[in-house]
């Protein structure tokens, strides 16, 4: 018997439903599944919602869809939407463009621990590789795949994990990876989410761990272990980069542990 938190998956996407069909469908392969399942659609268009309306038929857990309008890049305002939505102690957050080893869930449970939040890695797919794979020409997923890159990333071993929690990266303590990382709810509601001030693609996951770090949590880093495969794809604008660096210079500097524009306006929306 395990005492494992109730946990809720999110998973953000945008207009990519090829790739968001290979990563709900690994939630199916699970060893152990999420209570809950929740898309955070960034704005897609009806094949997304036609998607997952197919997969909520035989879903063994509910499969939510919490959309907004088009309007840019928002991730972190679908983000804190989903939050809000969801309805479980531990939060474990990819993106659309991941696919997730079968412990993926099980490694981050059995990881959880209070008062800290959790980063891992990723292995990297050629373009090659991630076109057989939406084809499903490639099925099984590995290490050893001609393509696969970062294959350390791709490597279980417990013993080295509990070892590297609080070593790993040690020296780059904002450093994390945002479609693969893991919270308390609680705890993302104390520092009110992700900041909406940052759009566009980059930093609003370091800006939020700052936060958290500054609030008194403790990031730890699951090395080798919750493995995920991130499909390739190419880079998003980087045009709001240099306002998003600022924002999160900001919050080290004056040691910030709760944005303005987060997450509580949905809160209320929610009460009422």
């Amino acid at each position: 018997m395990n005492n494992y938190p109730s946990v809720s998956l999110i998973i953000s996407t945008y207009n990519w439903p090829q790739a968001l069909k290979r990563s709900i469908s690994s939630v199916l392969s699970q060893t152990v599944l999420p209570n809950e399942v929740i898309i955070a659609d960034d704005g897609s268009k009806d094949d997304t919602r036609l998607l997952i309306e197919e997969f909520q038929k035989n879903f063994p857990c509910p499969l939510i869809h919490v959309w907004h309008e088009d309007d840019g890049f928002r991730l972190t305002s679908i983000r804190n939407k989903a939050i809000v939505k969801s309805s479980s102690e531990y939060i474990i957050q990819i993106d659309g463009d991941v696919i997730l080893d079968k412990n993926f869930i099980e490694d981050h449970l059995k990881f959880a621990k209070k008062g800290c939040f959790v980063t891992s890695s990723r292995v990297i797919l050629s373009d090659r590789l991630s076109k057989k794979i939406i084809k499903l020409e490639q099925k099984s997923l590995s290490i050893f795949m001609y393509g696969a890159g970062n294959k350390l990333n791709g490597l279980r071993c417990n013993p080295l994990t509990n070892y590297l929690r609080f070593r790993y990266k040690k020296s780059q303590p904002y450093y994390v990876k945002g479609c693969n990382m893991a919270f308390w709810r609680k705890d993302l509601i104390e520092v009110n989410g992700y900041n909406e001030d940052m759009t566009g693609w980059g930093l609003e996951d370091s800006e939020l761990a700052i936060r958290l770090i500054m609030s008194g949590k403790k990031r730890q880093f699951l090395k080798f272990g919750g493995v995920v495969y991130h499909i390739y794809h190419k880079y998003n604008s980087r045009n709001r980069v240099s306002i998003n660096i600022e924002i999160m210079d900001n919050a080290i500097e004056k040691r910030i542990k709760h944005c303005k524009n987060g997450l509580d306006k949905y809160l209320v929306q929610d009460i009422n």
